[in-house]
This record gives C-alpha cells, sequence and structure tokens, in this order.
C-alpha cells in the first residue's frame, strides 16, 4: 500500500471534534457514463479555511455546486447543523447560509454596488438610497472590503466586482463560503487583501472553502486541506502535515511530477517543419503525414523570418461599458514571448478580438506575418499561421453540444479535407492520438465538449491549434484553472512553440509571465504601462504596483 493510501485510509476528517457546520455524506453525481463524484464524505468546520484541491476533471466544481444548491446529487446527502437538508436551488442554499463566489460574476453592470449587494435581499426595496449606501458603506469597511457603494458595476475592475459579490454573501449572512479560483482576476496585491478579508471571516466563525491550483497560496491560507482524485476524496489533513509544495502535488496528482519531464512532441507532420514545431505528438506524426496538404497562395510570405510575426501600431479601438485600447504599439518575433500583462478589465479581450480580425481598430495598424490584419484573415492558412487560444474555451473556443471530433475540427479541418471533402475518418483517428497524447479525459472523442472539464477541455484547445504548426500564436490566460500538472504541460508546449514561433502570452498571473516571456507589457485601462525585459529586476519587482495602474513608476 502507498505511503498515500495509508494516509488517507487512516486520515480522519480535520477540525477536531466540534460538530461541524456542514457534513457531505456519500455524495455521488454522474452525468451520463462520467463519474463526477463518488461516495464523497466531507466536513466544513466553523471558523475553518478549506483548501480543495483536485487535477482538472476531480470533481471540485461539481461538488460545490452540489453543496451551493446548483446541482443536485444522485445519491447522498447534505446535513447543515446536524439536519438533513435539501437544496433544489440556490435559494435554498442560501437561506441554509450557504453561498458562493463563482469564477464568472453573477451581476448586473448598469446597477449600482448597493444594489446588487441588496438586489432581492429581503426588506432592501423599503430603504432609501442612502441608507442602501451606507449599510454596505459599513460592511465593506468591517471586512476591508473597501468599493465605492455608488459606483456602476461596469465601471469597476475585476477585484473589485469579486468584492461585490462577496458582500452579497455577507449581506445574506452567508456562514459558509465558497471561493472558486479567486485570485485568478486579481493583483498580488489586492490577492492579499482578500486573504486578510477570508481570515477575518473566518475569526468572526465563518466557513470558508478555498478552491485553487495555486499550490504556495493553498500553503498560505488554509487550514485544512482535502484533495480528490476522480471524482473521490484521497486525502484529508492540517496544513502543518504539508512539509512542501511538492509533497502537497505528489498527493494531489497520485504521482510525482518532475518539473521538465520530457513531453512527447514531434513535429515533423507539415512540409518546412522541424524538430522545434510545436504541438504534435508522435500518436499524430503517421495520421497528419498521410494527409494531403493544400496549397496556398503566398505561403513563402507566411513563412518569412526576417519580420515580426506580430507588429501593432498606435492601436486605438473603443468599446461599449469596457475601457478599450489606447495608442498600443509592440512587435514580437520568432524565438519571443511577449507577455501582455495585467488584472482581467484592462483592454486585453478588446486589443485580442482586434488581432483576431473581430474587432475594428479606431486608428493605428497590426500586421500579423507581414500582412495587415483585414488581407491576413481573408487568406489564412490552414497551418503555419496564426494559432489561438482563447480565454473563453466554452463561448469561443469549442461548442459544448459538439462531440470532441468536430471541436477538433473547427480550427483544423483543412487538413482533413481535400476537393471539398471532409475525411472524418483520418480526423477521428487524429482526434483520438490527440486525447491520448494530451490526456484529455475522459477519453472518448465521441464525448461533447460539455461533458469535459474546463481543464481537460483547454488541454483539446491548446493540442488542437499547436498542431497546426502556427508561426505567431494568441494565447490569453492559457493555464487559468488549471491543476499543476496540466499547467507545467501547458508551459512546456508552449516553451517549445517558442522555438518556431513568436507568442504573445496575455496573462493576469505574474508567475506565470515571469516563468515564460521574454519581455513583459503591462497593461491598465488600455494603455501599455511599461514594456520591459524580464531580465529588469527593478521593474519585476515594480510589477504589482503598475497592474494597479502607478504609471509613474515606468520608465
Amino acid at each position: 500500500m502507498s505511503a498515500i493510501s495509508q494516509h488517507t485510509n487512516s486520515a480522519p476528517q480535520p477540525g477536531g471534534s466540534a460538530q461541524p457546520v456542514v457534513r457531505l455524506e456519500g455524495i455521488s453525481k454522474f452525468f451520463g457514463q462520467v463519474r463526477a463524484n463518488y461516495d464523497i464524505h466531507l466536513s466544513i468546520g466553523a471558523g475553518r479555511i478549506k483548501a480543495l484541491l483536485g487535477e482538472n476533471g476531480a470533481g471540485k466544481s461539481t461538488l460545490m455546486s452540489i453543496l451551493a444548491g446548483r446541482l443536485q446529487p444522485d445519491f447522498g446527502r447534505i446535513v447543515v447543523d446536524g439536519e438533513h437538508r435539501v437544496f433544489r436551488s440556490p435559494k435554498d442554499a442560501h437561506l441554509a447560509g450557504i453561498g458562493m463566489v463563482y469564477q464568472h460574476f453573477m451581476l448586473i453592470d448598469s446597477m449600482s454596488v448597493a444594489d446588487n449587494v441588496l438586489l432581492g435581499h429581503e426588506g432592501s426595496f423599503r430603504i432609501s438610497p442612502a441608507k442602501m449606501r451606507e449599510r454596505v458603506a459599513k460592511l465593506s469597511a468591517e471586512y476591508g472590503l473597501e468599493v465605492d457603494p455608488a459606483a456602476r458595476v461596469g465601471s469597476l475592475s475585476m477585484g473589485e466586482r469579486q468584492r461585490v459579490e462577496i458582500l452579497k454573501l455577507l449581506c445574506r449572512q452567508s456562514r459558509v463560503l465558497i471561493f472558486d479560483e479567486p485570485t485568478a482576476v486579481l493583483t498580488p496585491t489586492e490577492a492579499e487583501q482578500l486573504f486578510k478579508a477570508m481570515r477575518r471571516m473566518a475569526e468572526q466563525g465563518k466557513s470558508i472553502v478555498f478552491i485553487s491550483h495555486k499550490l504556495p497560496e493553498v500553503l498560505e491560507i488554509s487550514d485544512e486541506i482535502s484533495i480528490l482524485r476522480r471524482g473521490e476524496v484521497v486525502d484529508n489533513f492540517v496544513r502543518a502535515q504539508v512539509p512542501d509544495e511538492a509533497e502537497l502535488a505528489r498527493r494531489m496528482l497520485g504521482r510525482d511530477l518532475r518539473k521538465g519531464d520530457d513531453i512527447a512532441l514531434s513535429a515533423e507532420i507539415l512540409p518546412g517543419s522541424s524538430a522545434s514545431d510545436a504541438g504534435t505528438a508522435q500518436g499524430l506524426k503517421e495520421i497528419m503525414g498521410e494527409l494531403p496538404l493544400p496549397k496556398i497562395k503566398g505561403r513563402g510570405k507566411f513563412l518569412a523570418q526576417s519580420e515580426p510575426v506580430l507588429s501593432l501600431s498606435g492601436v486605438r479601438c473603443s468599446a461599449q461599458d469596457s475601457v478599450g485600447v489606447h495608442d498600443v504599439s509592440f512587435a514580437i518575433a520568432k524565438g519571443q514571448i511577449l507577455a501582455l500583462l495585467g488584472v482581467a478589465g484592462n483592454g486585453q479581450k478588446e486589443l485580442v478580438e482586434a488581432i483576431c480580425g473581430l474587432r475594428g481598430l479606431d486608428s493605428g495598424s497590426i500586421s500579423i506575418l507581414d500582412h495587415p490584419v483585414d488581407e491576413y484573415w481573408k487568406m489564412q492558412p490552414p497551418h503555419g499561421g496564426l494559432g489561438y487560444i482563447p480565454e473563453d474555451r466554452r463561448g469561443v473556443a469549442s461548442c459544448p453540444d459538439l462531440d470532441l471530433v468536430d471541436n477538433f475540427l473547427l480550427t483544423t479541418r483543412k487538413l482533413f479535407s481535400r476537393y471539398g471533402l471532409l475525411d472524418r475518418k483520418r480526423a477521428m483517428r487524429a482526434t483520438k492520438a490527440l486525447i491520448r497524447e494530451h490526456n484529455v479525459l475522459p477519453g472518448n472523442p465521441k464525448a461533447k465538449g460539455s461533458e469535459l472539464s474546463g481543464g481537460n477541455l483547454q488541454k483539446l484547445i491548446v493540442g488542437r491549434e499547436l498542431l497546426r504548426n502556427p508561426r505567431c500564436i494568441i494565447a490569453e490566460n492559457p493555464t487559468q484553472g488549471l491543476d499543476v500538472a496540466a499547467m507545467e504541460e501547458v508551459w512546456q508546449r508552449l516553451r517549445i512553440a517558442k522555438e518556431s514561433s513568436g507568442i504573445l502570452l496575455v496573462t493576469g498571473d505574474v508567475s506565470e509571465a515571469l516563468a515564460l516571456a521574454d519581455y513583459l507589457a503591462v497593461i491598465y485601462r488600455g494603455k501599455i504601462v511599461d514594456l520591459f525585459s524580464v531580465e529588469d529586476r527593478a521593474k519585476v519587482e515594480r510589477i504589482g504596483l503598475m497592474m494597479a495602474g502607478s504609471a509613474s513608476l515606468a520608465g
């Protein structure tokens, strides 16, 4: 028996002998043939911060959605204060004092902070606007969640919007607060402020469940840690029992994670490719090698190495209810990764949309592989061109109701077509090989996109885009929500891709930017605060302040 299984079988639920606020007893949930949760027993104690860890697809979000009333279990029961409760909706969970702060906020942009916080709150329609603002201001000050009660939500930063979501739960007297990847949209300073607020809540007896893939954060903030693997709880322990991040990762993955492990990537699948070309594993080599490659007018121009793969000059574009983009200029050449670093909502989305032909420019110019952006998108090549890894996996990068083969073909279909006919058999073989090489779960190519966890869907998307050996790559938050193993794998694939591509990495994660990028461009309110090398240690130390808008620090 392994050390992990010994620890799992013998470890009691942490938190002492006191009656837990919530007990999950034998919770199981199935989606068709997919087992999301199986016979889960979990206790949540008062005044404790419990971290919930697990690989992508381990069942964390499903389990917490059950506790928050968004999903109902197939088996098992929820016990609150010793009483069996049935949650048929989030309202039932709220009435029991349980609330969840989701990654995608549920706010009304056109309303004020105070209106959002008190919306649906009993008796709120009888309170004057001034009293509403006063009440919210008092609550925000109590927990250190400063935000202007009179401000319109649409004008707030992502960090401020998250505070509004938290204040909504606190106003409802929630005793159990579930945070799903809460630091993904925060600056380092904002993350620390959130942790202070969470500690304050715990000191007041509230129970916190913290879902995160950032192991240093888990070790910093949690009192207890529970680990899910393949839908089951495999470990429960208190923070003091975990010696380091490596041990925590080992328990989460069920194996050692050796940083820098070789990933079986090959690239000799397309004419002109080299051993450094990105993204195609050995299992795809034979399949792709048999494909008739389409002839592309001007293909040599697209593969020219003397010009930047992506260049922007004085780009401006406006956007309703957002900051837009203001006078942005930079260039990326083959062999370079430029990280566009900033908190979500500062113009990154609009800039990427402009590059990808989804948004027009007010002024300035964009060139992709030495072609004006409009011209490029009219004659884009099926391979050797631009690869796009969108942040919105389910709304932009995939179709939830299509199976994995059709999702794979969304951007690769030209590689499997000849004379207008699609070779689905070969596409099926390629999809199976990609699923195997990227460890996409469940490993069924006929599964729908909606049946995959966010992390597994992301692995499919990354593999699909790198398959085409792009010479320019746009990667928007490519590891957001991924577990440590999947994150390392994506990082490794991007490092390999860099040898034959130029990469624009759009991220709000400072550690990711420093791990991958050669240059950093910090963006705030649609403007580049500064652009500098990662070797410039003085500026690297001030990144957090720059992300918060301290433009005076640049230069």
